[in-house]
């Protein structure tokens, strides 16, 4: 059974030169989400971080791929409503031939299988869940991990770490814990690093819900990069149009963050609703996803 771990006690070990730069962005975003409609300029947003200018353009790029003046395009309002133009009628096409996209299956090259609603409705019993935090492009993450592949993914900001893992172990009360950061390291550079996302090597996870949260889920994954849809969009084709309500506790419960995409639901206006790890961080993903999807195209074109 799973015993409160002592975090403060180095149980694991930060990158202190990825998790500042995080936070600079992480500011940097605030300052973007709350101002976007006065297009704040790169020195406005350098001087609210403590920053040269210069300074911030290239902790930004080097997080993000792209400036933050690129960055407060892709996400603002408007551009949350051009993805909904024409992401349902890609959505929908994608379901009817079971792939992502139009140009390839989806972008982290996810295989997934379900436990059994035996194994659900025994909240977990049985099944051992190695744990791990470590850095990454959006803070710190929590990797959760069977010997059947990954099982949980979610974000904490520094100082709520236990916040996170407690969030997570209760999702299944009775799995066995322990921490394991020598398992689940590799499986950070796979996840974020999208040089490493190869359709014959695709990372392997495991769905812990009912039958329904499952098939949210699944019909997540088909989203595509750079792509948004709606709740009631997933819930007329999950074949029942008034299921919006549940189709958003069930996005809300969604146990993989970023691998299986919930942070590409918006609401039936394009605005940015609720997220669980927060609406900043939604945005930075969105936003660094609007970068990397703009970097795979333009290779996709070359090659």
């Amino acid at each position: 059974m799973f015993k409160a771990a002592n975090l403060a006690d180095g149980a694991f070990v930060e990158d202190s030169s990825a998790l500042e730069d995080y936070r600079v962005v992480q500011k940097t975003l605030q300052g973007i989400s709350e101002n976007w409609r006065e297009q704040p300029s790169l020195e406005e947003l350098a001087h609210s971080v403590g920053l040269q200018p210069i300074q911030l353009q290239r902790v930004f790029s080097r997080w993000a791929g792209i400036t933050p003046k690129q960055f407060l395009q892709a996400i603002t309002i408007d551009h949350a409503r051009g993805l909904l133009q024409d992401s349902a009628s890609i959505l929908e096409a994608s379901l009817e031939v079971g792939l992502s996209g139009p140009a390839r299956l989806h972008d982290l090259f996810v295989t997934h299988e379900a436990m059994t609603p035996g194994d659900y409705k025994r909240r977990g019993a049985g099944v051992k869940i190695n744990w791990g935090f470590h850095p990454c492009p959006f803070g710190l993450v929590l990797l959760m991990v069977t010997e059947r592949g990954l099982a949980g993914l979610a974000f904490a900001d520094a100082g709520e770490e236990a916040k996170a893992l407690s969030d997570m172990c209760e999702r299944w009360p009775a799995a066995e814990f322990e921490e394991n950061q020598q398992l689940t390291a590799p499986y950070v550079s796979r996840i974020f690093e999208p040089n490493k996302w190869k359709e014959d090597q695709p990372l392997r996870v495991v769905f812990i819900g009912t039958d329904f949260e499952i098939r949210v889920w699944q019909t997540l994954l088909k989203i595509p990069m750079g792509k948004a849809t709606t709740y009631s969009e997933i819930a007329s084709n999950l074949g029942n149009p008034k299921a919006s309500r549940a189709v958003g506790t069930a996005v809300g419960k969604n146990p993989l963050s970023f691998v299986v995409p919930c942070h590409r639901v918006l609401g039936a206006k394009g605005n940015m609703c609720g997220y669980h790890w927060g609406i900043t961080r939604k945005r930075a993903i969105l936003g660094w996803e609007a970068g990397v999807s703009g970097v795979l195209d333009g290779l996709a074109a070359t090659g």
